[in-house]
């Protein structure tokens, strides 16, 4: 199955492999530290909004259109609000782990030396729906060590919900008041009634040959939900809302936290190598057990476990 890397540590979820060696202890600090930073950055940007665009539910077509500028197309885009979490996240890092290298979407970042924490940090996660003011974005952190996320947050900011998970220790979701629940994917075990998330990229050549990959799966499922927001996809995975996401072109950004909370609930997951950037065009695969053979027999027929990359 020509682009689709099928190895070890390209997976999370049952049957994954080996964890990189890191101890209990490490692990649930990194932990502490990603809730501490991602909640501290959601905060940011849930008071920035209303600031910047003039107040609830109110898109960058009603003011705020010179805090927007385009990156790899027109469409899409990156505000002053993502350039601003960023920061502070980078900043709150650099007080709490000064040796640890990181990556985040904005502001780049290199590998991390072998054995060491290199934090892989997504400001906004689904920043089109942050401009439109849909409620589903999130900030996004996750450490990783070797290239394999080892504790990871996500935080679905306007519905103040926390997600988070450690390599061995399991998923779980906070909600607003506190309350502290595991996650579980579903036990769903028929393709046929399976609900699908994907996610679209911004290249017009990519965009069409995703649409004709949905045409072929479409048929075959129970329905497709296109989110917005590929970090709360992969949560939504997790705690069965959705039985499968796929989405072609996502960077390590996008997944490092949501894919180690997926696979942590229950989920089978396939990542592309931790290197590799949305232009490489490779698939990434979240679904729960019970489908995910046949919803991966079902890509491949559709070409969707090729790579689709950007021109």
């Amino acid at each position: 199955m020509t682009g689709f890397e099928d190895r070890p540590e390209n997976r999370y979820g049952p049957g994954s492999g080996a964890v990189p060696a890191v101890s209990t202890a490490e692990v649930r600090e990194l932990l502490t530290v990603a809730v501490d930073v991602a909640q501290a950055a959601a905060a940011h940007v849930r008071a920035r909004r209303p600031q910047v665009f003039g107040g609830p539910g109110r898109g960058y077509p009603a003011g705020g259109v010179e805090a927007v500028r385009a990156k790899s197309t027109p469409t899409d885009p990156v505000t002053v609000v993502d350039t601003e979490a960023e920061d502070l996240v980078r900043s709150m890092l650099a007080r709490l782990r000064p040796d640890d290298a990181v990556l985040g979407e904005e502001a780049g970042g290199g590998a991390a030396r072998p054995g060491t924490v290199r934090w892989v940090v997504d400001p906004i996660d689904g920043t089109v729906n942050f401009l439109y003011g849909i409620p589903a974005y999130a900030v996004s952190l996750a450490a990783q060590v070797d290239g394999r996320s080892v504790a990871g947050a996500v935080v679905d900011v306007a519905g103040r919900r926390l997600y988070t998970a450690t390599a061995g220790g399991g998923a779980h979701v906070t909600d607003d008041d506190g309350t502290v629940a595991p996650l579980q994917v579903t036990g769903v075990s028929d393709p046929a009634v399976a609900l699908v998330a994907t996610g679209f990229g911004y290249e017009r050549s990519r965009r069409v040959r995703q649409g004709r990959v949905i045409a072929e799966l479409l048929p075959q499922v129970r329905d497709i939900r296109r989110i917005g927001a590929g970090a709360l996809d992969l949560c939504m995975v997790a705690a069965g809302q959705v039985d499968a996401h796929f989405e072609h072109g996502l960077s390590p950004w996008d997944w490092a936290a949501g894919a180690l909370i997926a696979g942590e609930a229950g989920a089978v997951v396939h990542v592309p190598g931790p290197d590799s950037t949305s232009g490489e065009g490779a698939v990434t695969l979240a679904a729960a057990p019970g489908v995910a053979a046949a919803l991966r027999r079902i890509l491949e027929q559709a070409g969707g476990l090729d790579p689709i990359p950007a021109d």
